[in-house]
């Protein structure tokens, strides 16, 4: 046995400290709960300089998996970690991986699979994944957690499969327990030996081809040597078992049972809830029962032998399920179980249940009440456990509030006709063109009246006065100025993100208008589909004809992954409005960096440390990306000037109910995660306009025009006084990061020159 220290740690901590004992190459990775807190104790290391693992931030999980199998070919160790819809979005990555045959570890912290969104912990994700051609290790304890990651990448290695480690998300990933770990790194990097590379995609001298295009007989021959690959997995993992006892003095086993030899009932589950399960078994045989409790530690390549050693004694068996596989009278697990029992040869009666979807906690009293219902002739063979009656007659229930009716208010945006050559719209740019006849051709533009704050009092509110917020949050401010500017009926889209999570917690709901939610990767595409099924049914005359505002609402990183379809919802020319708050990071996961945090900001995946110094690369230029696609207008609006932002936003709707696609984005304040005081974002947001960080602007009709030039005001600032504002960019202020300031400074200084040359010369 190695010497070994002790830990009081999650299964998250500890996936991480294996993760950097091993020495892996890279990680690419997006945040996600329950997992994203493996990325996040990886960055703190490296920030440290205690690891030099490379940690790519991806746009997505779709890209993460993409950035993993790349670096897995090329012949690195890598790893990932993932989530739930996570799983799903990067799912199609994952049979390339297995059927080109190349290693990696990715650790599954399961989670609810959306939707509706829930991020607790059930098993609904990791059974997507049963047929994708990875070995699955599942670990029920922190301990596990730890083990499993460094058995997985020997296995791995050795059968060239990439190998996934599944955990309970929330009651394993961040609940601590006392565990071991090994005190010298090296002591794991020699349990998992040297990497082997029987084809070596970068030599250069002898090229290699990967992924090719294949039809029968190769296909088939291809499967065929996966298949050989997991029976392979299967023989080889008792002993990679038995030598990580002797490393550790730890046994496992592809399963894992307690009282089982005599039992007549017995329970079987994964995860987390089969340690609570063996209190209840200890209790029952203490009252003369003969109970047992089972668990798999390995569910691909599924042990249906050794499940069937374990349990051929028991007279009944009830298989608890996380999940259910709908319509198949029972959950993956159940109908595994039921199929490898009858396989060799089992008359046991087999019974299952489906429980704790949602993360709904699993109690001591449940393990006995499950193990009662085994014996239970009125039992049927399939079940949900736990499930609360909902009210019956819902014909006779009555509104939240009263309908939202359309009123006029003194706030419009109409198209004016140009009288004169030489005459200015009162706000708007004309359309335009590269002629050199260019005032010839300029007939119109949008005009926009009212739009002061006391002007648009009479708007109805489509908001309810109710919400989760934190105290200081931008996205409330942010959306009812939005809507200060839309006198018209809306629809919302809301992508995942805090504002959705704090708006919509059920049962309750702040709209009093049409409200949709949607993933992060998908929010404008699904909007687009509402949309042109209302203009359809308005043709038609199924419904009432008149103007709708579709609005989808995205931030916390949402036009990161969500980029991809936005663009594409643009392009497409779709008739309605993206409005994006920008408050600079995944908020709604604890604050990640996404692409729109400043550069040198700290977060919980860019630390500061000795070797990192915050976010290292600039934040994304979202309008400029949207105006590059040709929709008609592009604003960007800030809370502290809200005459413009009302402005821009009725000019914003006129369009998405008459032209194309509009984009909308506001600077949104986060006090919890910008660490800074509720009370002064109003100044803050202030400083990032006249520092020019957030520049005010609008491209109409491929036209730009500042809104506001705070050097002519005299209120520039440079950016550093901006970042002295917050606690995410103060250690910014000190002399060894003035380079780094300096850098966004100048970048800052070229993206507002180049927008005030294009106003300039518009």
């Amino acid at each position: 046995m190695k010497e070994q220290v002790m830990e009081y740690a999650s299964g998250n901590e500890m996936a991480a400290i294996a993760i950097k004992q091993i020495g892996y190459d890279l990680m690419g990775y997006y945040p996600i709960t329950p997992s994203t807190q493996i990325a996040e104790n990886l960055d703190i290391m490296r920030a440290n300089g205690e690891t030099d693992l490379v940690m790519v931030a991806a746009e997505g999980e779709h890209s993460a998996a993409g950035i993993c199998y790349g670096a897995s070919v090329a012949g690195g160790r890598v790893v990932n970690a993932t989530s739930a819809n996570g799983l799903l979005y990067a799912i199609e990555q994952l049979p390339v991986q297995s059927g080109t045959r190349y290693p990696m570890v990715m650790n599954v912290v399961c989670r609810t699979v959306s939707g509706p969104l829930s991020i607790k912990g059930d098993h609904s994700d990791i059974m997507y994944i049963l047929n994708a051609g990875w070995p699955i290790l599942f670990a029920s304890t922190v301990q596990q957690v730890y083990d499993f990651n460094i058995i997985a990448l020997k296995l791995a290695e050795q059968v060239r499969l990439p190998v996934v480690v599944a955990y309970d998300g929330f009651f394993t990933s961040h609940q601590k327990g006392r565990c071991f770990r090994f005190a010298e790194d090296e002591a794991v990097k020699a349990f998992i030996g040297g990497k082997k590379e029987e084809y070596p995609f970068l030599d250069i001298e002898h090229p290699v081809t990967v992924g090719s295009y294949m039809n029968e007989p190769d296909l088939i021959n291809n499967r065929y040597q996966l298949h050989l690959a997991m029976e392979e997995a299967d023989r080889l993992l008792p002993e990679l078992f038995a030598s990580y006892k002797e490393l550790s003095g730890r046994e496992y086993g592809k399963v894992e049972g307690t009282c089982c030899e005599d039992a007549e009932n017995i329970l079987v589950l994964l995860g987390s809830s089969y340690d609570t399960s063996i209190d209840a078994v200890a209790e029952l045989r203490e009252q003369g029962k003969k109970a047992g409790a089972a668990t798999l530690h390995v569910l691909r390549p599924f042990p249906g032998k050794e499940l069937f050693e374990l349990l051929r004694n028991a007279r009944n068996i009830m298989v608890a399920d996380r999940q259910d596989s709908y319509g198949a009278g029972g959950g993956n697990l159940s109908l595994e179980v039921r199929a490898a029992m009858q396989k060799f040869g089992s008359n046991t009666v087999i019974k299952s249940l489906v429980y704790g979807l949602g993360g709904k906690d699993f109690f001591k009293e449940d393990a006995k009440s499950m193990l009662a219902l085994t014996e239970d002739i009125s039992q049927p063979d399939f079940a949900y456990y736990g499930v609360t009656p909902g009210k019956e007659n819902l014909s006779e229930r009555e509104p939240l509030f009263a309908p939202v009716t359309r009123e006029r208010t003194n706030i419009g945006a109409t198209k004016v006709e140009r009288k004169a050559e030489t005459e200015q719209p009162e706000i708007g740019i004309e359309k335009v063109t590269n002629s050199t006849e260019l005032s010839e051709q300029i007939k119109e533009s949008i005009k926009v009246t009212g739009g002061n704050l006391n002007a648009v009092t009479a708007m109805p509110g489509r908001i309810a006065p109710g919400h989760g917020a934190c105290p200081g949050c931008g996205i409330p401010v942010n959306l009812n100025l939005l809507l200060r500017g839309i006198e018209d009926p809306v629809v919302f889209l809301f992508q995942t993100g805090c504002a959705m999570i704090v708006t919509t917690a059920y049962p309750k709901t702040s709209f009093k208008v049409p409200y949709l939610h949607n993933l992060f990767q998908n929010g404008a595409a699904t909007l687009s589909g509402v949309a042109e099924i209302c203009y359809r049914k308005q043709q038609k005359g199924e419904i009432p004809p008149g103007d709708i505002i579709f609005i989808m609402v995205s931030g916390d990183g949402g036009l990161d992954i969500g980029m991809g379809s936005a663009i594409g919802t643009a392009l497409r020319g779709h008739r309605l409005l993206i409005f994006e708050y920008d408050n600079g990071g995944y908020m709604n996961t604890g604050y990640q960096l996404s692409y729109s945090t400043p550069l040198g900001a700290k977060s919980s995946t860019s630390h500061v440390g000795k070797e990192q110094y915050g976010k290292t690369f600039f934040h994304k230029d979202m309008p400029q990306i949207m105006a590059a696609t040709g929709i008609p207008y592009v604003a960007t609006v800030a809370e502290s000037n809200p005459t413009d932002f009302i402005k821009k936003a009725a000019k914003a709707a006129y369009y998405a109910k008459t032209t194309g696609t509009a984009y909308v984005k506001a600077i949104s304040a986060c006090p919890l995660n910008w660490n800074d005081k509720p009370a002064t974002e109003r100044r803050v947001i202030e400083a990032a306009v006249n520092c020019c960080y957030f520049p005010l602007y609008e491209v109409e009709q491929g036209v730009t025009r500042l809104s506001y030039d705070p050097e002519k005001t005299g209120k520039k600032i440079p950016v550093s006084d901006w970042l002295s504002m917050m606690g995410r960019t103060k250690h910014l202020q000190k002399e060894e990061y003035k380079e780094v300031v300096q850098r966004l400074q100048q970048e800052t200084d070229t993206r507002f020159y180049n927008l005030k040359k294009k106003s300039e010369e518009a």
